[in-house]
């Protein structure tokens, strides 16, 4: 396989975004959904209106997004809705909430923990996808980035809950009393991500993927109690392949000389984090090898 190209900036600004995404050289055709994550309620880290609005305001989009298995502010769609606005997603775009109506299984071709993946049912309202990450580290898969906004990110509440317990139940109740061995829910994300990936392909449908990685804290956005950034502020990557934007994302973390970087790769290692790059890599999903273009 080619390498794979990562555009690359070190500027977080709004014209900056949109030069990195300019530099894939792509049009993306009819209705955008852009999947972003609106951040728990008491979040900070999830990415802001003044950033990301022209941007998604350029290409016409709408915010995507699902409900959350865990309890919270989000696990309910009038609820979730409710967040988003707070959180300034409403004041540059549409947001639809893709599982408020129900959601839809989808094939997983070459899984050995999950059977299908689920999905909002919305999501096929859209010809094209941004998969629009915030890089930050989580508590339960070690950090965040596209395959998780792929994975966790479009999954269902029951979507959600069926990856988070390896396949084994679909009940956003039952799943968090479900025994598992990390490596696996680690797998089961990537998983789900190459099920979202393949079903695009099989309808002839784009999705392109960004990394913000700004506010670099220990913890996800999904965390009402989440931390300060533990690093500064690496940039922004974008590519046509999200194994290897996430590799990217994790090289610039091991080769950072910031002393916070220490933390964030604890966190990452503790959770077996990188395990999903090379499982994501054998289903198909892109390539590890890549070449960064500083745009």
């Amino acid at each position: 396989m080619d390498k794979a190209k990562v555009y690359f900036t070190r500027e977080i600004t709004p014209e900056s975004l949109q030069k990195v995404y300019d530099a894939l050289g792509i049009t993306l055709k009819g209705k955008v959904g852009v999947k972003v994550s609106t951040g728990e309620k008491g979040a900070k880290g999830y990415l802001k209106a003044d950033l990301i609005g022209p941007f998604v305001k350029n290409l016409n989009g709408t915010i995507i997004e699902c409900n959350t298995a865990y309890g919270g502010a989000r696990n309910k769609a009038k609820d979730h809705l409710k967040v988003a606005e707070e959180h300034g997603f409403t004041s540059f775009a549409e947001v639809d909430i893709m599982d408020a109506d129900g959601d839809k299984k989808i094939p997983v071709n070459k899984g050995k923990h999950l059977k299908y993946d689920l999905i909002g049912d919305h999501f096929d309202r859209y010809d094209s996808i941004i998969n629009l990450a915030h890089g930050k580290g989580h508590m339960m898969g070690g950090f965040g980035a596209n395959l998780k906004n792929q994975s966790i990110g479009i999954a269902s509440r029951k979507g959600k809950a069926y990856i988070h317990s390896c396949g084994k139940t679909e009940s956003p109740t039952l799943c968090w009393a479900v025994k598992f061995e990390q490596i696996d829910f680690i797998e089961s994300m990537a998983e789900a991500a190459t099920a979202v990936s393949d079903y695009l392909k099989g309808q002839g449908k784009q999705i392109v993927y960004i990394t913000v990685m700004n506010a670099l804290s220990v913890d996800c956005d999904c965390d009402a109690k989440q931390g300060d950034p533990v690093m500064k502020d690496l940039g922004i990557v974008a590519s046509l392949d999200p194994v290897a934007n996430d590799q990217a994302f994790i090289d610039m973390i091991w080769n950072s000389q910031d002393p916070g970087a220490e933390q964030l790769k604890e966190r990452i290692e503790s959770r077996l984090g990188r395990e999903i790059l090379p499982y994501a890599e054998n289903l198909g999903l892109g390539t590890r090898d890549y070449q960064l273009i500083e745009v």
